[in-house]
């Protein structure tokens, strides 16, 4: 991925060729059971993985973080049936799936969602829309969260909602200021009848199984974080021992050795905390959802201040598209954003310590 990265910035491309190679290696259902054609990976294997992928391209891989989200949530909680009909073509990324919980009026408040599913027969007919999408309009397979009852998170339910339904529509490609291999769209539903038996899990657990995609899917961008930063600390390292000013290199600066130095271990501990948290939540202990919200709160605001930083070694040069460490600190901003914003965390990790007392 790493020599196509920035004209994959700059056009605009989803790299669906290259995300197929990446299946071939497994990588298109990580932690999915291998019956059904994922890897059977754990947890901890994951994050090593989505790490290393994304020294290569932080945006393509944060996309399959999300992909293999989707194929997990199908292959936990869906029927044999659901199981069997989408996780193989999932796994082989012969199709591409998309995760539809935040709305227009709903980021934070994920819970306040108004997508309605209607019960007409043996289909649900849903009405809403869904923003900031990923892979949105270009993917196969949406895993919608959809309001079946009353307010609240126990009205909630999930379907899966397969492109080409009727009903179906995708709104404009939003313009960003990074993740840009990757399309983000609104998704529109509007009278889109979907079988009762796409469904995942029974009515009223929609939220419950958001929210366990949630706690993996904030390893995985915590991971993608890992990577722009381990990539990001070796370019300020060969910047830095080849440019000269004041007669060295800027690598004989004890200021900048300190800075890298400083860097180095603030990406070890990010790391190191992303793993424990991996592995709380693959031997599903208690207190996995707290650690999930510690790993995604600290590595996405340490390694994001790690790529600024590096840039900034960079002088002027940090600041030209022709220098990959600029696309790494646009690409991981949006990570103290999404899958639960930083905020959130806060609120999470704080009521769990409150609950405890």
């Amino acid at each position: 991925m790493a020599p196509h990265m920035a004209e994959w910035d700059q056009n605009e491309i989803f790299p669906v060729e290259t995300m197929r190679k990446a299946a071939q290696l497994g990588f298109g259902g990580i932690y999915v059971r291998p019956e059904v054609g994922g890897s059977g990976l754990s947890r901890l294997d994951t994050s090593i993985i989505f790490e290393a992928l994304s020294t290569g391209c932080t945006s393509t891989t944060a996309y399959i973080s999300i992909h293999n989200m989707c194929a997990w949530m199908i292959d936990t909680f869906g029927s044999n049936e659901l199981r069997e009909k989408f996780c193989p073509d999932l796994c082989s990324m012969e199709k591409f799936a998309s995760y539809c919980l935040t709305e227009p009026g709903s980021g934070s408040d994920a819970a306040s969602l108004l997508t309605s599913a209607k019960l007409q027969g043996d289909h649900y007919v849903l009405n809403g829309s869904k923003a900031f999408i990923s892979g949105g309009g270009d993917t196969d397979v949406y895993v919608v969260m959809c309001r079946t009852g009353g307010k609240g998170p126990k009205g909630i339910s999930c379907v899966v909602v397969e492109k080409g339904t009727p009903g179906l529509s995708f709104g404009k490609k939003e313009k960003k200021v990074g993740w840009n291999s990757q399309p983000t769209r609104a998704v529109i539903f509007e009278d889109c009848a979907v079988p009762v038996t796409n469904r995942l899990g029974s009515e009223g657990q929609g939220f419950n199984i958001a929210m366990k995609g949630l706690n993996g899917g904030r390893i995985n961008i915590a991971s993608c974080s890992l990577g722009a930063a381990h990539a990001s600390v070796l370019l300020a390292r060969d910047h830095i021992s080849v440019r000269k000013q004041f007669g060295e290199t800027l690598s004989n600066s004890q200021f900048l050795q300190f800075k890298l130095a400083e860097m180095a271990t603030r990406l070890v501990a990010s790391r190191l905390l992303v793993r424990q948290a991996a592995l709380a939540l693959q031997e599903d202990r208690p207190d996995a959802v707290s650690l999930c919200s510690m790993a995604k709160l600290f590595a996405t605001d340490e390694c994001f201040s790690i790529c600024n930083q590096a840039l900034q070694m960079h002088g002027g040069y940090g600041y030209l598209k022709d220098y990959a460490v600029q696309q790494f600190v646009r690409d991981i901003r949006v990570h103290q954003i999404l899958e639960g914003t930083n905020e959130v965390m806060r609120m999470i990790i704080a009521r769990d310590l409150l609950t405890e007392s």
